[in-house]
């Protein structure tokens, strides 16, 4: 079966949404992730998050699912097979279905947006501060939103970010426990 055609459009869109039983399967209070790879050409996946759903389409392509309030990132790395490539990082927030949100290439049907950054250096950047969240043994899908809100404002103009500390995590715990 030759996907090259399934992977984008000839406007170099998206594909279309899959029909068949996998999308009749949605669980539709999920937000669903498309995650593609295509060696050398397009590569799509999810740097961290907590998958609530899985569903094989072909051996490139799958989708995720997140429940509402899931936090998760998704990687998009394309090449046009001449030596340019594009690099992005999402960092999103599952929302539910009657909530506002955004549009997202490949999140269907979209995500509460943290962090949006595009091109490498910055996506580095952004990738490292993701190790380093790791390195203090906190999951990345837990650390405060307004976080990564911070660390997209600040890479995005050139400027380190502040690092992610247990005080501060500790602190979003139990904040986010107050909540209604």
């Amino acid at each position: 079966m030759d996907l090259s055609g399934a992977l984008t459009e000839p406007d170099g869109g998206d594909p279309p949404p899959p029909s068949g039983p996998a999308a009749q399967r949605r669980n539709p209070q999920l937000t669903y992730v498309e995650l593609v790879f295509h060696r050398d050409r397009i590569e799509r996946w999810v740097r961290f998050g907590q998958v609530a759903d899985e569903q094989l389409v072909s051996r490139r392509i799958r989708f995720v699912g997140f429940a509402p309030g899931a936090v998760f990132a998704f990687v998009r790395w394309a090449s046009n097979g001449r030596g340019g490539a594009a690099s992005r990082l999402d960092i999103l927030q599952a929302v539910c279905r009657s909530a506002p949100y955004s549009t997202v290439s490949g999140v269907t049907p979209g995500a509460e947006i943290l962090l949006r950054l595009c091109g490498w250096p910055t996506v580095r950047k952004a990738l490292e501060a993701i190790d380093a969240i790791e390195a203090l043994g906190i999951d990345p899908s837990e650390t405060a939103p307004d976080y990564w809100r911070h660390v997209g404002q600040r890479v995005s103009v050139g400027e380190s970010a502040r690092g992610y500390t247990r005080e501060r995590h500790a602190a979003w715990l139990a904040r986010r426990d107050l909540a209604p």
